[in-house]
């Protein structure tokens, strides 16, 4: 039996806006960021080790951790703390909730990254997102809903670093 509503995949192709990461690429998470995933390579650091890149840089997927709520912005999960039939799910960054989806559990799917270019420290980083496919599957515990999205990250010279295509499963 289908789960997947027609109404759903009017969804695909639509984009969030533009946004800008809150702060530039900067040091001091540069070091933190590394110091949490173990990785203290010398070019996150040292400009001279990392001439070849021109100048310090981040971590690879750093920039997919630079969108975060600025000072003063209001906390999502605090507004809708007294709402007894919010249950923490919330669309991803910028795109609209599927509506038609509405009320069907989610799962991680997946994530796949494409590397471009390590991100430089003071640069700003943008992302904007899209959904990619909606699309039922059959499986062998009934019908599930895959939903992906893919998130590109852009210097602010508009420079490619990565792309991410993240994969939510709904049933």
């Amino acid at each position: 039996m289908p789960i997947l509503p027609e109404a759903a995949k009017q969804y695909v192709g639509m984009k969030s806006e533009q946004e800008v990461g809150c702060e530039p690429v900067e040091r001091g998470a540069v070091r933190r960021y590394a110091q949490a995933i173990m990785d203290e390579n010398p070019v996150y650091s040292d400009p001279d080790a990392a001439a070849r890149y021109g100048g310090a840089v981040a971590p690879p997927i750093f920039p997919t951790h630079m969108f975060r709520r600025p000072f003063g912005a209001p906390d999502p999960l605090q507004d809708r703390a007294r709402d007894p039939d919010f249950d923490g799910l919330s669309a991803p960054r910028g795109l609209p909730e599927i509506e038609p989806l509405k009320g069907l559990s989610l799962l991680n799917g997946g994530s796949e990254i494409e590397f471009y270019r390590y991100a430089r420290h003071g640069e700003t980083v943008t992302q904007q997102s899209r959904y990619a496919s909606i699309t039922e599957k059959q499986t062998s515990k009934g019908p599930i809903v895959l939903v992906v999205i893919e998130s590109e990250y852009r210097n602010g010279d508009g420079e490619l670093l990565l792309k991410a295509r993240r994969t939510h499963i709904r049933r």
